[in-house]
C-alpha cells in the first residue's frame, strides 16, 4: 500500500469512529426518518454516484462526518437490493490529497471492466472568501467490491477549467455516462460575469478527458436561471434529451422560485459533436421546500430512477442540535409523458407497508377557526410514519384538503389543500412545529373534478405526489412526537372521500 493509500485509509478510520460515536443518540432523536435514507449520524446533503452494480442499488452522499454543520466533504454510502431498505457502508471518500484537501464535492459513478470507478471535485481553499477563493479539478477512485475505493494516481484527471466564457474556479459536480463506446460527462459551471451553465467533456478512457462545449446556459438574462449550475445530470428518457440541474440564484417570480435554490430539468437534443443542447424551457421538478441536487440512475429494469437531498441551503434544520442533519428524498421513478417528466414513487415502497385501513364514499365538510383546524378524522387513520392514497371528488367546497401530525391541543398540524377556484395545490406548514414555516403553491388543475393524492409521512418529513404523476411536494416538519393526527376537511361546502387507503410503514 502506497503513501498516499494509506493516508486515505487514516482519513477513513477517524471519519468511522466518529460517526460510531454520535449514531446512538442521532438514532435515538424522535425526529429521526425511519424509513428515508439518512447519514448514521452528523451532516448530509447532495446525493452522489447513485448506480446500479452488481445486482444492488448504490447511493453515495455528500457528508461531513465529524459535525451537523456542513464542513469539508467526504462520501457516505449505502446499498439496497430493492429501493426500500438500505444498509450502511463504509464511508467511500475522505479528502486525503492537495488536489482534495478540503472536500470530496460532489460526482457520480460509473462501471467500467466490472469495477466500480467514482468521478468527483475536489476541492481546496485558497482563501477565506468561498465564492472567490478557490481551486477545484476533478478526480476518479475506483472499487474492485463496491465498497473500498482508492484514487486514481493520476488525478486530477480534469486540471482545470477550459478558456473562453467560462469562469476559472466554479467548476464541479461530473454526472458521467457511456455512449456509443465513449465516455462523456457533464460538469456544472458559470460565466466570468456570473451566469449558469454547463459543460460537456468526452473520454475513450475514463481518465483522459477532453472539452467538447459549452452543453447549456451562459446565455441567460441575470437571475432569470441564476448564477450557478449545480449537480447537472444528461439522461434520456422516452427518446429525448433531459438535462436536470439545480441553478443557484434564480430570482423569484410570484408564487415560484420561492426557495433559497432550485432544482428542475429541460428537454431537448444532445448534439454529441458539438456539445450543445437545443432545449426547451426550464421546469421545476418539485413544488415544495426541500428538494435539491436530484441525481438519477438507470437501473437493469430500463427505469429512471430519482434521488435527491431532502433539505434547503440556508433552511432551519432543528435536528442539527441533535447530533444529524439531513436526509434524502424517497426514489422516484420518471417518465416522459405528454412533453413533461411524470413524477412516481418507486412501486417498491409498497414493502414497507404494515396493515391497511380503508374508508369509501365519506362526505367531509369542516371549517379552520382559530387556526384550531376542525376536520373529519377516521379510526386507523393516524401515526407518524404513514402512507395515504386518496382520491377526493371536489362538492360545493372552495377549499379542502388534509391536515397533518395534528397535535393533540390541534394547533400544530401540516396542512396539504386544494384551491379550486386557483387551481392550486397548496402545502402550508406554518404550524408544523419547531422548524422553518412557510406556504407553496403548485398548480395543478383537476380531472373530471376529482383529486389524487400519494402522500408519504415520516417522523419529520411529508412528501406529496398528485394526480398521475404531475407533480410532487416535499418538505421538512418536526412536530412533537405525540403530534400523530389526521383529519380531512372542507372549508365552505363539502367534498367527498371517493377512496381513502392508509397504511403504517416501516423498514
Amino acid at each position: 500500500m502506497t503513501e498516499s493509500q494509506q493516508s486515505h485509509r487514516r482519513a477513513l478510520e477517524r471519519a468511522e469512529l466518529s460517526i460510531a460515536e454520535q449514531q446512538a443518540a442521532a438514532a435515538a432523536d424522535p425526529w429521526r426518518l425511519r424509513y428515508h435514507i439518512a447519514a448514521p449520524a452528523y451532516w448530509i446533503n447532495d446525493p452522489n454516484g447513485f448506480c446500479f452494480f452488481r445486482g444492488e442499488y448504490h447511493l453515495f452522499y455528500q457528508h461531513h462526518p465529524f459535525s451537523p454543520q456542513w464542513g469539508p466533504m467526504y462520501w457516505g454510502h449505502a446499498k439496497s437490493a430493492d429501493l426500500a431498505h438500505w444498509e450502511h457502508l463504509p464511508i467511500a471518500l475522505a479528502p486525503s490529497e492537495d488536489y482534495d484537501a478540503d472536500g470530496c464535492f460532489s460526482g457520480s459513478a460509473i462501471e467500467k471492466d466490472g469495477r466500480l470507478w467514482l468521478m468527483y471535485t475536489g476541492n481546496r481553499w485558497t482563501g477565506p472568501d468561498r465564492e472567490a477563493d478557490l481551486l477545484q479539478v476533478q478526480a476518479l477512485a475506483v472499487s474492485d467490491d463496491g465498497t473500498t475505493f482508492e484514487k486514481y494516481a493520476g488525478n486530477p484527471v480534469i486540471a482545470e477549467a477550459p478558456a473562453g466564457n467560462i469562469h476559472p474556479f466554479h467548476f464541479r459536480d461530473p454526472k458521467v455516462w457511456e455512449h456509443e463506446g465513449a465516455y462523456y460527462c457533464v460538469l456544472g459551471s458559470r460565466t466570468p460575469d456570473h451566469l449558469g451553465q454547463v459543460l460537456l467533456y468526452r473520454s475513450d478512457t475514463l481518465t483522459d478527458w477532453s472539452f467538447v462545449g459549452i452543453m447549456a446556459g451562459g446565455r441567460e438574462p441575470a437571475g432569470k436561471l441564476g448564477y450557478m449550475w449545480e449537480c447537472p445530470d444528461l439522461f434520456e428518457l422516452g427518446g429525448v434529451h433531459v438535462l436536470a440541474f439545480s441553478p443557484q440564484g434564480v430570482a423569484p417570480d410570484g408564487e415560484s422560485y420561492l426557495n433559497l435554490h432550485q432544482a428542475g430539468y429541460v428537454l431537448g437534443t444532445l448534439d454529441y459533436g458539438t456539445g450543445t443542447l437545443e432545449h426547451g424551457e426550464f421546469r421545476t421538478l418539485d413544488y415544495g421546500f426541500d428538494f435539491y441536487a436530484p441525481q438519477t440512475t438507470l437501473d437493469d429494469r430500463g427505469r429512471r430512477i430519482l434521488i435527491a437531498w431532502m433539505a434547503m441551503w440556508e433552511s432551519g434544520m432543528p435536528e442539527q442540535a441533535r447530533g444529524w442533519a439531513g436526509a434524502m428524498t424517497l426514489p422516484r421513478v420518471l417518465t416522459l409523458e405528454h412533453g413533461r417528466i411524470a413524477v412516481r414513487p418507486a412501486p417498491e415502497l409498497e414493502s414497507l407497508r404494515g396493515a391497511e385501513t380503508r374508508y369509501a364514499e365519506e362526505t367531509i365538510a369542516s371549517v379552520a377557526a382559530d387556526g384550531l383546524l376542525r376536520g373529519r378524522e377516521f379510526p386507523g387513520v393516524s401515526g407518524e410514519c404513514v402512507e395515504l392514497e386518496v382520491e377526493f371528488e371536489a362538492g360545493t367546497a372552495p377549499v379542502f384538503g388534509i391536515a397533518l401530525r395534528i397535535g393533540e391541543d390541534r394547533g400544530e398540524h401540516t396542512v396539504l389543500a386544494y384551491a379550486r377556484d386557483e387551481e392550486r395545490l397548496i402545502l402550508d406548514r406554518e404550524r408544523s412545529g419547531a422548524g422553518p414555516g412557510g406556504v407553496r403553491r403548485a398548480p395543478l388543475a383537476l380531472r373530471e373534478e376529482r383529486l389524487r393524492l400519494r402522500i408519504f409521512v415520516d417522523r419529520s418529513s411529508v412528501e406529496v405526489f398528485a394526480g398521475d404523476g404531475e407533480l410532487t411536494m416535499t418538505a421538512r416538519i418536526y412536530p412533537d412526537a405525540a403530534s400523530t393526527g389526521i383529519a380531512f376537511f372542507a372549508e365552505g361546502g363539502e367534498a367527498k372521500i371517493l377512496s381513502l387507503r392508509c397504511w403504517p410503514l416501516d423498514r
